[in-house]
């Protein structure tokens, strides 16, 4: 990856499209997963969003053999999307942009409050 393609985030942009395109091969109900999966998983994303794609191709290739296999999306993901998806991104106790959000706001008062009482 070159400096220009980190800054402007072309990479990223073409991972996606390549991702559009793979789930477009899918049957329908595979295609719905699939959105399920990105909307449950950007949560856990960074800024960017990078940290994200080697999970998004690992659920996605999940999906593909599923497909080819001829499984269900029942037998694959179970009921619980959301909770799959919080499993790929680290287990339960993974912290999602908001949780970080607030930690790092927590601390930033905390400082401040520290330096007016002290």
């Amino acid at each position: 990856m070159s400096f220009w393609e980190t800054i402007t985030g072309s990479d990223l942009t073409r991972q996606w499209k390549a991702f559009d395109a793979r789930a477009r091969a899918l049957p329908a109900g595979y295609r719905a997963a699939w959105e399920q999966i990105k909307g449950n998983l950007i949560p856990y994303g960074d800024f960017t969003g990078r940290n994200l794609t080697p999970i998004l191709d690992a659920a996605l290739g999940l999906l593909e053999e599923a497909s080819a296999d001829g499984q269900g999306i029942q037998e694959v993901l179970g009921d619980d999307i959301p909770g799959f998806c919080a499993a790929l991104a680290g287990g339960a106790g993974a912290r999602t942009y908001r949780d970080r959000w607030r930690a790092q706001l927590n601390d930033n008062v905390a400082r401040r409050l520290g330096r007016l009482g002290g």
